[in-house]
């Protein structure tokens, strides 16, 4: 269809230690041999479709890479970095699990309870500075995507802000969209800016 952008947004693939319930964030934290098999199996399922993205771009924190690079190299496509697309910056809670934060930080994560959107964790990010980021990507870029096939390998956080964005939703909702290691999503943006979500936390059938 004419002028319809199509994302495929996707998130990075399992990482080392990544089923321990820790906030990553800004923490480089490299893929596991079954993030690398995940990266894999999605990026000949996508050639098997006959995809191949014109603008392919990769959060700048090694997981994402390394993701981007195996999809790519399988498409003989090379990854563009964008920083603005890493994860959110937990701070100085980095590395820790819910249960350590509430015990070394009690005062921080009462506040943070009670306003997770617009409350940041120290030396951290708010959700709400996140979505600011990411939507400014998108306003410097989207004339740029128009009509194109657009990969966007990202992180869980990113993600579901910026699907929260194309479905309309207010960022309290994010935390009901599911983005399991290496998913794929789908949007479609109409010329006129309309967005259709054809595809949500999907997986190579």
């Amino acid at each position: 269809m004419d002028g319809v952008t199509r994302l495929f947004i996707i998130r990075h693939g399992h990482t080392v230690n990544g089923d321990e319930m820790r906030y990553k964030g800004h923490t480089d934290v490299p893929l596991s041999d079954r993030g690398r098999m995940q990266a894999e199996r999605l990026g000949r399922w996508l050639a098997g479709q006959g995809e191949k993205p014109q603008v392919f771009l990769s959060s700048d924190l090694s997981r994402a890479v390394e993701t981007a690079s195996i999809i790519g190299d399988i498409m003989g496509v090379v990854p563009e970095i964008e920083p603005d697309l890493r994860e959110r910056s937990f701070g100085k809670w980095e590395g820790m699990s819910f249960e350590e934060i509430a015990s070394a930080w009690p005062e921080e994560f009462e506040r943070w309870k009670a306003d997770p959107l617009n409350y940041s964790p120290p030396e951290g990010e708010s959700t709400v500075s996140v979505r600011e980021r990411v939507s400014g990507l998108l306003e410097r870029r989207m004339a740029e995507f128009r009509g194109r096939d657009v990969f966007i390998v990202s992180h869980g956080g990113v993600n579901r802000v910026l699907l929260a964005g194309f479905m309309g939703l207010s960022l309290g909702h994010i935390f009901r969209i599911e983005q399991d290691y290496c998913c794929l999503n789908i949007v479609k943006v109409f010329p006129d800016g309309f967005s259709l979500v054809s595809l949500l936390n999907g997986h190579p059938s």
